[in-house]
């Protein structure tokens, strides 16, 4: 059955109590509960066919709002599973990323047989475009739940939310300055300042024991939050301020 996670802006009991009688009443909701000890304020809400517009419209008379949305549901009608019951797993990052390495030394190989030498600038390179192309399709295939759920722990997405709308759009944008090798020098700054900025929040969700989703494949696949996405969110750093040194050294 469905289930949405909500970040709302419910303060104290006092605002529980305030929602408990519209939401026992509703139709289509067979359960609920509010976590207002939680830093998102966290209403959880199960039903059938719930979607976010039902849960809004009976919250914005009580002058209470969704501030985003923690995770995905099915849409009314649809087959499929709410992502509380999707498996966690690492795996499909994993198999990303061994691609990408995979392709990325591949590729170099096939410089070296064809009498080029070893260029770690360029293994880099060919790594990182294929690190922010595939990212950003993955993200671009549901735009509106991955700034929903980046919204969620993003700490600039959380204060202007468009730009978890803009994010994928950089990263595309990204990947293809790094396989275009069009202004390197300016695409490595701006991968650094991107990077460093957004594993802020992926660090702060870690270390406060959030147990929410990681939007880094979109919402395809439930991946979760923890020191293995700070570890691909530090890599790209490294790798990023890496260049930026060799470039200028």
């Amino acid at each position: 059955m469905p289930i949405l996670r909500l970040k709302t802006n419910l303060r104290c009991k006092a605002c529980v109590v305030k929602i408990t009688p519209v939401f026992d009443a509703a139709a289509g909701i067979t359960h609920w509960s509010a976590d207002i000890d939680s830093p998102d304020k966290v209403l959880t809400v199960e039903g059938p066919e719930i979607t976010r517009a039902q849960v809004e419209n009976l919250l914005r008379p009580l002058d209470y709002e969704i501030l985003a949305v923690l995770n995905d549901q099915p849409a009314p009608g649809e087959p499929g599973e709410s992502a509380g019951d999707k498996p966690t797993t690492y795996y499909p990052l994993f198999l990303v990323l061994a691609y990408l390495a995979g392709g990325s030394l591949l590729l170099e190989a096939g410089m070296i047989h064809t009498g080029g030498a070893w260029n770690s600038m360029r293994l880099m390179r060919h790594f990182m475009a294929g690190f922010f192309l595939i990212f950003s399709f993955f993200k671009l295939l549901n735009l509106q739940a991955f700034a929903d759920a980046y919204e969620g722990y993003d700490i600039v997405a959380r204060r202007w939310p468009f730009w978890g709308m803009l994010y994928p759009w950089v990263e595309l944008g990204l990947g293809v300055s790094y396989l275009a090798h069009f202004l390197p020098v300016a695409t490595y700054a701006i991968t650094l300042l991107v990077m460093s900025v957004s594993s802020i929040g992926v660090v702060q969700t870690v270390l406060a024991r959030r147990t929410i989703r990681c939007a880094c494949l979109g919402t395809v696949f439930n991946l979760p939050m923890s020191t293995v996405t700070i570890v691909e969110d530090l890599l790209m750093v490294a790798m990023a301020a890496g260049m930026l040194w060799m470039t200028w050294g």
